[in-house]
């Protein structure tokens, strides 16, 4: 009788399990989730620029942009927007730096001119339709005439001095395009002087800002030969101000000329409306 030869047995290879992913398919998913996570950390600082610009409608713009979008710096220019002539840049480049979390982005801000103390801090949180920017009591100094970029009415007045911004709870939400402002802000121009006047300088003046439903605001003179005074409200994204300049005992025939530009004559009076 002969004998079959003897055949050795091999285990049929297992069957994958259902709904798991080969190894090779772990491998290219690390491998495109480690290129997201470099292409989102090298991020060109061109990025920020391009948003903020679009944000603004073009009135804010950061150039020659360097570093990342993390950690980076550029040179500000305020613009009147689309279509104005009126460009005004700011001494020195603006830095700033990035840190995102769950609940949204905290930024630092510094200006080589302006910022000497502590950095501006914000925080950015997105909402349904729309965003909110907390920014933190702070103190800054900035040159007058960097408004003159704004356009009307400071690119006629073209001032020059020291403007000084400081902040108290100060917040800002926009909801399906509707903006809310909470907190107050104080907004002090010192030794002003303007192209308009051979009289140097015209005076000391603060606008106080008080946020709520209705965005409040109060100008005052501090001191100088001209006397500026008024209210007025912003509402949505108008602005609706009344209020009138005259010029101190003794001063009339200086300013003559200077009332006459900046709002309609009521006698000693110049009326200003805006709104």
């Amino acid at each position: 009788m002969s004998l079959l030869p003897w055949k050795r047995r091999t285990a049929a290879p297992a069957a994958e399990a259902p709904g798991h992913a080969p190894p090779w398919g772990w491998a290219w998913a690390g491998a495109l989730l480690g290129l997201l996570l470099v292409l989102v950390l090298t991020a060109p600082a061109r990025w920020l620029t391009q948003a903020v610009m679009q944000a603004s409608g073009g009135r804010v713009q950061l150039n020659d942009p360097a570093d990342s979008l993390w950690n980076g710096s550029a040179k500000l220019v305020l613009t009147g927007g689309a279509g104005s002539q009126d460009v005004t840049a700011l001494p020195g480049r603006v830095h700033w730096r990035l840190r995102p979390g769950w609940s949204g982005v905290r930024v630092a801000l510094t200006a080589d001119c302006c910022t000497a103390t502590r950095p501006i801090e914000l925080a950015i949180s997105p909402r349904w339709g729309g965003a909110s920017v907390t920014v933190a009591d702070s103190q800054s100094q900035w040159p007058a005439a960097v408004l003159t970029g704004l356009g009307t009415p400071w690119n006629t007045v073209q001032p020059q001095g020291e403007l000084s911004l400081a902040t108290r709870g100060l917040a800002l939400e926009t909801v399906a395009g509707r903006l809310t402002v909470l907190g107050a802000a104080d907004i002090t121009l010192r030794q002003v002087s303007s192209r308009l006047s051979t009289l140097q300088p015209l005076g000391s003046y603060q606008l106080q800002v008080n946020g709520g439903d209705a965005v409040s605001l109060q100008l005052s003179t501090l001191e100088g030969a001209l006397r500026l005074s008024g209210s007025g409200q912003w509402v949505g994204s108008r602005l609706r101000f009344n209020g009138e300049a005259t010029a101190a005992p003794g001063m009339e025939a200086q300013l003559a000329n200077l009332l006459n530009i900046i709002g309609r004559r009521q006698g000693e009076r110049a009326i200003i409306s805006i709104g």
